[in-house]
């Protein structure tokens, strides 16, 4: 089971140009999303870490998107 709702993706792939979206493929695009979440989020923490903290601040984020992403 998914964590993340299927209609705010569903919003998205739309919003990119998508008229219809099969069941299957948003499920699919759900997964794919939380997965790259995921990776994301572990980036983040680890930039976080290593800078000595243990919240997470934009910059964090900010290098993670730029490096892996």
């Amino acid at each position: 089971m998914t964590e993340i709702p299927k209609a705010p993706v569903t919003r998205i792939v739309k919003k990119a140009g998508a008229e219809r979206i099969s069941k299957e493929a948003e499920e699919k695009i759900v997964e794919a999303v939380e997965a790259y979440a995921c990776r994301l989020g572990k980036k983040v923490f680890d930039n976080a870490n290593h800078a000595g903290r243990k919240t997470i601040q934009p910059e964090d984020v900010e290098l993670a998107t730029k490096k892996y992403c």
